[in-house]
């Protein structure tokens, strides 16, 4: 059987760009090219059948947004903007198919963003505080707490929160994450339960304002991404999984005998890294010359996609069993929800 392992794509390379000798380029110069081609070229040129994958990720009681750039690397969303290249429906949320959406009007105009704008029966004594008591609204949305006061100059004094855990937040100034414990005061989410303490003397009798959205928990039905972050709603009110389809991006090849996902790539990874390094050398001559047999490769490539692809027909409002509503695969009724 033919080798597709890194060794045989260097060797190849070095054939194509005349560069025997590692004295011309190194093997780590050589290898940097061909895992540049396979890691940002490839998947961009093409998406591969083969590349298409499922995601899992899971919910946490109270947590509505689900950032995907997390630093615990045991979390399913860890390093996902350079893992995936691309989120597509269907999304099954504890494997019941939801509504998927990239567009937040449409995603807000299902479940409203609205302030509920409170007087907290508490005002200004001419001191920063603190002032306790319990907010209204609860359980409430993180992320979406805000404190308000007069000072002594009329200037209206504003803290935000800051999630700690799925139940607390501190209060800190905006755009300055606070650290706990916050000189700022404290929010519970569920209980409603708060200490504020603003950074200046309150205006005597000005009152403390609360703005925040409320809640009721339950099972999500609806997933939006945006700016890298899924958003659940309803917010869950235990832990669910959501499954999504991404593709990913290939597995770079470090060791001399790895092979790409798909053996039958690796001599299209050897004329693209072969091209590359024309490219850089401004050998533009030798770069038309490989471009016909690099196109048949990719086009070889693309083949098992093309046919993978051809065993079903176009998906339309039509099709069996595509037919879904906003609300899942169950209909308007929301019935099993």
């Amino acid at each position: 059987m033919a080798s597709a392992t890194l060794q045989a794509i260097q060797t190849k390379v070095r054939r194509l760009t005349r560069t025997p000798s590692i004295s011309q380029m190194s093997d780590d110069q050589l290898n940097d090219y061909i895992n540049t081609f396979i890691l940002y070229d490839l998947p961009e040129h093409l998406r591969l059948f083969s590349l298409r994958t499922t995601l899992t990720f899971y919910t946490q009681p109270n947590i509505d947004v689900y950032a995907t750039n997390t630093t615990d690397i045991n979390n399913a969303l860890y390093n996902f903007q350079n893992k995936y290249i691309a989120v597509h429906p269907p999304v099954f949320l504890a494997g019941i198919q939801g509504f998927y959406t990239q567009w937040r009007d449409v995603f807000y105009g299902y479940y409203p963003q609205t302030n509920t704008i409170a007087d907290t029966l508490l005002f200004g004594n001419g001191s920063p505080g603190p002032f306790s008591g319990v907010v209204t609204a609860h359980p409430m949305i993180q992320n979406n707490v805000i404190f308000s006061c007069l000072d002594q100059n009329g200037t209206a004094m504003i803290l935000v929160d800051y999630p700690i855990s799925n139940i607390l937040g501190v209060l800190g100034l905006v755009n300055s994450a606070q650290t706990s414990p916050s000189p700022y005061g404290t929010i519970n989410y569920i209980t409603g339960a708060f200490s504020v303490t603003f950074p200046n003397n309150t205006q005597v009798m000005a009152p403390v304002i609360v703005e925040n959205i409320g809640y009721q928990p339950g099972k999500p039905l609806a997933v939006l991404y945006y700016n890298n972050e899924f958003t659940i709603r309803p917010i869950p009110d235990k832990v669910y999984s959501i499954q999504l389809e991404v593709d990913m991006r290939p597995t770079e090849l470090l060791q001399l005998t790895d092979v790409p996902q798909l053996e039958q790539w690796w001599q299209w990874i050897a004329y693209g890294c072969a091209k590359k390094i024309f490219e850089d050398r401004m050998d533009m001559e030798s770069v038309q010359m490989i471009l016909p047999e690099y196109r048949k490769q990719e086009c070889l490539v693309l083949r098992t996609t093309l046919t993978q692809q051809a065993n079903e027909r176009t998906v339309t409002i039509y099709t069996q069993g595509k037919n879904y509503g906003f609300m899942g695969g169950w209909g308007g009724s929301g019935w099993p929800y």
